[in-house]
């Protein structure tokens, strides 16, 4: 396992609640913005003399990372850099949401180190933003991205969700080529939702939402069009251009270690998993509480599963000085037969039926 370690910093605070949103997140004043990057960055500092390890990955999230604007997010970073060993090569994700991210200054943005943008699409399609309580337009994503590619950034993320109510294969198409237009390198595709103590789960009854069969045909249809404009699915709802996979996210599906910093951020470091409480208080006191042992043999195989290029026979062998057992390789079997499941004798995955219900698949395996 590399010696390297992912650093993944939480900013809770959005202009406005999505409908199915259940991210630690809130409205605030500029003061409060100001307050609170004062102590993320005391704590940043905390966490860089605990660590001693090369940083390869920062990821800001949220939350809306962009509402802070251009300088306090260079100046987060800037504390990042001198707090840790962050290698040259390391990938720099911030979030941004369209309707903030037309008034940051890509260009500043790019010369202090970011390198990777990630946009809150979700749709194209107007009638399906207003649905999900979305703020911004689709112009404004066209703004955006046009503008990150003037400051310098070829490393571009849009989000896209399937699954929203009253949307068709025809509408999740006509999403996809607006994406594919705006020559973007990454699609994170994922299928909402509906959680607890979201403004969707409080008038689910309500919602026209597309079946379980017409949500699986759209997750589907999305694999197989996406691939079409050169969009390589490698992780269960996350499709990249050739060497634009997220080098953060896969650390987390390779079972790397990482350090979560903010209000709701989960670690897993030194084989430890931990968290801070969704408080702001808390987090300003540095309180973390424990979630016990990462890493285990089964936790590396569900991971590992979530990934295209899935559990690889000899990474497994390697860090557990064992190999699979014949039960479980006698259990792949079963699923490779049904078509969930393909394998070889380096590795196996889930086809993208299997990812489906890989779920269910993955607490019969382990």
């Amino acid at each position: 396992m590399s010696d390297n370690i992912g650093i993944y910093i939480h900013i809770p605070f959005c202009k406005r609640k999505c409908n199915y949103c259940d991210f630690f997140s809130s409205a605030a004043s500029e003061e409060e913005y100001d307050n609170y990057v004062s102590i993320l960055n005391e704590k940043i500092n905390y966490w860089g003399n605990v660590a001693c390890e090369t940083v390869s990955s920062v990821y800001f999230g949220g939350g809306t990372p962009s509402v802070l604007g251009t300088d306090r997010l260079c100046n987060i970073l800037s504390a990042v850099k001198k707090s840790f060993i962050v290698t040259p090569d390391a990938e720099i994700t911030v979030e941004v949401n369209p309707e903030s991210g037309k008034a940051l200054d890509f260009y500043k943005m790019l010369k202090e180190g970011f390198n990777r943008i990630s946009i809150g699409m979700q749709s194209s399609i107007e009638s399906e933003l207003k649905i999900l309580g979305r703020i911004h337009s689709t112009e404004d994503v066209i703004t955006t991205v046009e503008s990150a590619k003037r400051g310098g950034f070829n490393n571009i993320s849009l989000d896209l969700m399937m699954g929203i109510p009253q949307q068709t294969i025809s509408s999740l198409k006509n999403s996809i080529d607006f994406c594919a237009s705006c020559g973007v390198t990454h699609i994170s595709s994922y299928i909402l939702k509906i959680e607890e103590g979201t403004r969707f789960y409080s008038k689910k009854e309500e919602l026209s939402l597309p079946s379980e069969d017409d949500t699986a045909q759209l997750y589907l249809e999305a694999v197989e069009y996406l691939e079409k404009f050169g969009y390589k699915q490698y992780e269960i709802s996350n499709f990249a251009k050739p060497t634009f996979e997220s080098r953060h996210n896969t650390l987390y599906w390779k079972c790397g270690e990482y350090i979560g910093i903010g209000p709701s951020a989960h670690s897993f470091y030194k084989g430890k998993r931990f968290f801070y409480e969704r408080d702001m208080k808390e987090f300003a006191e540095n309180i973390t509480i424990a979630d016990g042992d990462g890493g285990s043999e089964d936790e590396f195989i569900m991971l590992s599963l979530r990934l295209k290029s899935g559990l690889v026979f000899k990474e497994y062998d390697k860090r557990y000085g064992k190999a699979l057992s014949p039960a479980f390789i006698n259990k792949i079997k079963k699923y490779c037969e049904m078509g969930f499941m393909e394998s070889d004798e380096k590795h196996v995955c889930f086809t993208p039926k299997g990812f489906l219900v890989s779920n269910s698949i993955i607490s019969e395996l382990i």
